[in-house]
């Protein structure tokens, strides 16, 4: 037996034993009997002894494991990871040592990583990376049985120290090794400028407690400079916690629910307004992507469920939650989602994105290779194209604006 059937044969093993994990899961979750529980850690267990005993050759258990450990909780939640008690410490000092990265941002996709975004200026920017492309392996590890956690240490290290990406893209599909040179990461400062007609302009690539400040700030400046309307531009925004976006929608809202957080044994904690924290009544647009995640997707579900504003463009990704690392009895963890984001109207974020009223696609930018199949980074003319009146988004924004005069 050819190698390629090995791996056929103990994947779908594997598949078989996360698909049964899975449903065993799900049934806690719709109420199916303890009986029904543990039929499936039943089936769970003779699939594994099948594969011990009688597959072609002796395979390797642990690895066997791994792979349906670390695809149950993609089949959950595509954010969670399982770390061994070494690989916890390892992340755990990876968290507080400030490493270099190389900007990207990631998650699990069809046991692979997806790319979400890369910080703007980031070395993964630079080198091209962004939405929907797929990282197969890192320094010439597979990804496939990786967790999350560990994939990010990884791309981190000491600054001027490189780390090799194996990556498919869709219009590219034979995957190709991209070098980046890890550095510290810089986030993009909040753009703002007048377009036409009296329409103030704030894009942020990024967000943090800082920039929410500072975009209060530019809001400020362009009301006093005379905007009449404006738009918040936070398409390939993944950058910042909940946290964060609950204080940018403050800054648009004088009243209602922002979000709300809940999880199966987490209590209901509601997110409302506070009248002193916002900052401007004027009317408003938010743009979105595919890329926009996280913090920016609370700002533009807060904006459209209060009907607020005008949300322009395409779907979100879908990404937020509390995450929350469990321990294990042999020192392992599981870094889980235990509640949820909700919009005011009672959809978890992290299960269906936020979908503008008005959806409109955005203009691709060309992207070229070079001979050995590599990115070539648009040049920034190219990128500004997606902050101006010619953009096919922001033209619609301002059409939408015009009408509700």
């Amino acid at each position: 037996m050819n190698s390629r059937m090995k791996w056929i044969v103990v994947s779908s093993s594997m598949c078989l034993s996360v698909f049964l994990l899975t449903g065993m899961m799900l049934g806690k979750s719709s109420d199916q009997t303890s009986a029904d529980t543990y039929k499936h850690i039943k089936v769970f267990s003779e699939v594994v002894a099948h594969i011990k005993e009688e597959y072609v050759e002796e395979p390797d258990m642990k690895a066997v494991s791994l792979g349906a450990l670390n695809g149950m909780l993609e089949a959950v939640d595509p954010f969670a990871s399982y770390l061994d008690a070494r690989q916890y410490a390892d992340y755990q000092k990876s968290q507080t040592a400030h490493r270099a990265d190389v900007g990207l941002i990631i998650s699990k996709k069809f046991g692979y990583l997806g790319v979400l975004d890369s910080i703007p200026n980031s070395p993964a920017a630079k080198a091209g990376l962004g939405y929907s492309d797929v990282i197969e392996g890192i320094n010439g590890a597979s990804v496939r049985d990786m967790s999350l956690a560990t994939a990010y240490a990884l791309l981190q290290g000491d600054s001027g120290t490189t780390v090799d990406l194996t990556v498919v893209r869709v219009r590219h599909p034979d995957p190709a090794t991209i070098t980046l040179t890890r550095s510290a990461i810089v986030l993009p400062p909040v753009e703002s400028k007048m377009l036409e007609g009296q329409v103030g302009y704030v894009a942020l690539g990024a967000i943090s407690p800082n920039m929410v400040k500072d975009t209060a700030a530019a809001i400020q400046k362009l009301q006093q400079s005379g905007a009449q309307k404006l738009i918040v531009d936070v398409r390939d925004c993944g950058t910042g916690s909940p946290e964060d976006g609950i204080a940018l929608a403050n800054l648009f809202l004088k009243q209602g629910r922002i979000t709300y957080l809940k999880g199966q044994k987490y209590p209901q904690k509601n997110f409302d307004a506070d009248p002193a924290k916002d900052v401007t009544s004027l009317p408003l647009a938010v743009l979105t992507n595919a890329g926009t995640a996280d913090a920016a997707e609370i700002l533009a579900s807060a904006v459209q469920d209060n009907k607020r504003g005008q949300l322009v463009g395409e779907r979100t990704h879908g990404d937020a939650a509390l995450m929350q690392p469990i321990t294990m009895d042999d020192g392992g963890v599981i870094i889980l989602s235990i509640a949820k984001y909700y919009e005011a109207d009672g959809k978890a974020i992290q299960d269906v994105g936020v979908t503008p009223a008005t959806q409109v696609k955005e203009a691709d930018i060309q992207v070229d290779y070079d001979e050995n199949g590599l990115p070539i980074a648009p040049p920034a003319d190219e990128l500004q194209k997606k902050k101006n009146e010619n953009d096919p988004v922001v033209k619609k924004a301002l059409e939408v604006l015009s009408a509700k005069a």
